[in-house]
């Protein structure tokens, strides 16, 4: 599975972007997100992916100037009161972590995750070993996460061994006691 299969899934997770909208206020235009109702700058997400909803569609583009998003070979300016989604980044450990992820171990492991309603946008921590780990070696180790959906706790503990053949089992484990454990096995 190549890295831009994984960012069009990343793109579906649950909370992968902050909704809300925005207002120009002194000549400088203020995002406003919508769950917590915290004001920030649109400058603070220059250069950043952004969707603005127009015509009943969200459209992708990119934030150029405090005021403008490049979608294509398009600029559009924003309005007051526009519905603005901004994407979320990705803990960098987590985002190394399953960037090392075998195809189906990665596809394993999100089919669980959102099975139990968490998102990797949910993520709150992430301990990455394999980050630790270098050279051709045989890799082994236990990487720790833990993800918070706003309702529930999940930790999850990824074992891992990459030898003659790839071994990646994960164990969820939520707050109300309820455990998952997967296991992939794929030959190098």
């Amino acid at each position: 599975m190549n890295r831009q299969q994984r960012e069009k899934i990343y793109q579906t997770q649950d909370r992968a972007y902050t909704e809300g909208s925005v207002e120009n206020m002194n000549d400088q235009w203020v995002f406003f997100e919508e769950e917590t109702e915290e004001a920030s700058l649109m400058e603070d997400y220059l250069l950043q992916e952004v969707e603005i909803f127009r015509i009943n569609r969200w459209r992708r583009g990119i934030l150029t100037d405090s005021g403008k998003v490049s979608i294509g070979d398009d600029t559009v300016l924003l309005r007051d009161s526009d519905r603005v989604r901004v994407r979320k980044h990705l803990i960098y450990s987590l985002e190394r972590l399953l960037e090392r992820l075998h195809g189906d171990a990665f596809i394993q492991f999100l089919t669980t995750l959102n099975s139990l309603k968490f998102s990797i946008y949910d993520c709150l921590y992430c301990y990455n070993h394999l980050n630790f780990l270098n050279g051709n070696s045989p890799k082994s180790g236990v990487n720790f996460m833990i993800f918070d959906n706003q309702e529930e706790i999940c930790s999850v503990q990824h074992h891992f061994c990459y030898f003659e053949k790839e071994s990646d089992r994960f164990e969820f484990t939520l707050n109300t006691g309820k455990r998952l454990v997967i296991e992939k096995l794929a030959s190098s």
